[in-house]
């Protein structure tokens, strides 16, 4: 058995990456594993809280028949369970994926919208209606940049060289994402990309121009650097 980690932030692309790797039906099923709440809202209700049950589950729930498991995990939640148990040594032959956004603003404005709305797919319903903050954006881009850096520190401190995936080069070559992974891997397949297998759409919409330019206007200032 052996399988990898998707280490990245939220609102990065991180779902339809999931998504396309477990559609091949040969790269493990990648969820938030760590995140119990999350896995009993969306899979299963009796998803357990306990660290070394939810590793469990990431070899069980998380593999695919050919013995490759997956999981994504934010840094913020890997301080849920730090201290709790040493991860890393219960995941046989783990390997590491790094997957980023270019676009840390949108990025930013994506999880503003998300945590407003509880709306964190376009499967799920709204609770309430989004309104322009930009305090919020900036705490959530400051969020994005330390949870980006805190991966970076990472892999550098472990002398990691993960696979790098960008979202946006995901989006329009997803094949090439999905050869990455197989390629960590180190199987002798070729896999193509099973979109109509992929739920999870696009959520970026006018609104979501109107809160960037008004963000830019209201909070550009090139002679800041901003402390995260």
């Amino acid at each position: 058995m052996r399988g990898y980690a998707i280490c990245t932030a939220p609102r990065s692309g991180s779902n339809f990456l999931c998504q396309l790797l477990a559609a091949t039906n040969a790269l493990g099923r990648p969820l938030e594993y760590f995140n119990g709440p999350g896995r009993r809202f969306f899979d299963d209700p009796s998803y357990p809280d306990d660290p070394l049950e939810q590793l469990d589950r990431i070899k069980t729930m998380g593999a695919t028949p050919n013995g490759i498991y997956g999981l994504k995990i934010f840094a913020h939640q890997h301080d849920w369970i730090s201290g709790k148990v040493r991860w890393t040594e219960h995941l046989p032959d783990l390997r590491f994926v790094f997957l980023s956004r270019r676009d840390l603003l949108g990025q930013a404005i994506s999880w503003t919208r998300a945590e407003q709305t509880g709306q964190y797919r376009h499967t799920q319903d709204a609770r309430a209606h989004p309104s322009f903050d930009a305090d919020a954006i900036a705490t959530y881009l400051a969020r994005i940049a330390t949870e980006y850096a805190r991966w970076e520190a990472y892999f550098a401190r472990n002398g990691i060289a993960p696979v790098r995936l960008i979202y946006e080069e995901i989006a329009a070559a997803p094949g090439t994402a999905i050869g990455s992974v197989v390629e960590l891997l180190e199987l002798p397949v070729r896999l193509e990309a099973r979109l109509d297998r992929v739920e999870v759409k696009v959520q970026r919409d006018p609104m979501t121009k109107a809160w960037r330019d008004r963000f830019l206007a209201e909070r550009r200032d090139l002679d800041v650097v901003d402390s995260l």
